[in-house]
């Protein structure tokens, strides 16, 4: 079945149910058939055409949604440290640790 033959029978199942609700309390009221004998039609009409209708797409039967885009990881050489070195705001670097003596010495 096409999807224009399943909107089709999507689109006249309303009006073909309250069109059999009406034949039953017509058939209540001018028959000797009661309401609560013919119900069951209802319910035959009900099953064909969900019958008619196809398959019913599920939360399953959809395609997830596409993921979010991540923003580009940093490359490594997106951080140089000389870069930052000459800002006016940048912390001065300690001196160098000078030891005059030799390793003998410390003894």
């Amino acid at each position: 079945m096409n999807d224009q033959s399943t909107y089709l029978v999507q689109a006249v199942r309303g009006p073909l149910i309250l069109i059999t609700i009406g034949v039953l309390f017509a058939f209540d009221r001018f028959t000797e058939f009661r309401f609560s004998q013919t119900w069951p039609v209802l319910l035959i009409v009900v099953g064909l055409l969900r019958l008619a209708g196809g398959p019913r797409r599920r939360y399953r039967d959809y395609a997830p949604p596409p993921s979010p885009e991540q923003p580009p990881a940093p490359s490594a050489s997106a951080y140089n440290a000389t870069q930052y070195s000459s800002s006016p705001y940048a912390a001065p670097t300690p001196p160098a640790a000078h030891t005059d003596r030799s390793p003998e010495e410390h003894s």
